[in-house]
């Protein structure tokens, strides 16, 4: 399966309007109603996704002045295909000056003999806003994971912020103190364009300032809620 979905967000009448929305399955993108000057748009997969041999895209811009809050509403659950095929997802972002986007899909959860690819990639104009958080699970309880390739590259200015990918699927690598020590689940926090904050760790989570502006917080823990409530609360 092919899927591009597309999403545009502009600021008129002194408030935020959503000037595309493209829905296409297993991407549907679900507007919440509201006048609140932040645009609000739910993701859901509307079909069982990635599974093996799907290819999906994800295209996010965000204008002027504009500010949107994209969440996810379920989990995305990477699946094997028939033929051991992989599959693979790409997010598109682009954000003007003055634009804001929260970015905050549900965890990934990579199931046995999955082989996924997913791609992260934004464009920020010197003035734009940012935040995205992703969520990934080795497999479901009591099963080991199949492989996953993930990548963010952020640019600021067409100043680099943030490249880097991670492995997961060896379980020599994932039990190492240099890698994910044994933990279920990874979790990231990316925000750019806030205010400064300074660099701290705690037990399995650390917050890092980039050099080129912003902040990445990390933490590793045995489960979901246990992750993001360290994201939420550093």
């Amino acid at each position: 399966m092919k899927a591009h979905a597309r999403l545009t967000a502009c600021f008129e009448g002194g408030r935020t309007v959503l000037r595309e929305l493209r829905s296409m399955a297993p991407l549907t993108l679900i507007p919440k109603r509201g006048t609140g000057a932040t645009a609000v748009v739910h993701l859901v997969n509307s079909a069982t996704s990635p599974l093996g041999g799907d290819e999906l895209k994800l295209t996010i811009r965000v204008g002027p002045g504009a500010s949107l809050r994209l969440s996810g509403v379920a989990a995305t659950i990477a699946l094997p295909g028939l033929h051991g095929e992989g599959s693979s997802s790409l997010v598109d972002i682009g954000v003007d000056d003055g634009g804001s986007l929260e970015y905050l899909p549900e965890p990934t959860v990579v199931t046995a003999r999955a082989r996924h690819t997913a791609v992260f990639r934004a464009a920020l104009a010197p003035g734009a806003f940012l935040r995205t958080r992703e969520v990934l699970v080795l497999g479901r309880a009591g099963e080991r994971p199949g492989s996953l390739v993930t990548t963010q590259h952020v640019t600021r200015g067409e100043v680099p912020v943030l490249r880097q990918t991670l492995e997961i699927g060896d379980s020599t690598l994932d039990s190492s103190l240099a890698h994910l020590a044994g933990r279920r689940v990874l979790a990231t926090d990316l925000v750019v364009g806030g205010p400064a904050v300074p660099a701290a760790s705690g037990e399995w989570w650390s917050r890092t300032p980039l050099a080129a502006g912003g902040t990445l917080t990390t933490s590793l823990a045995p489960d979901a809620v246990t992750a993001l409530r360290v994201l939420e609360n550093p």
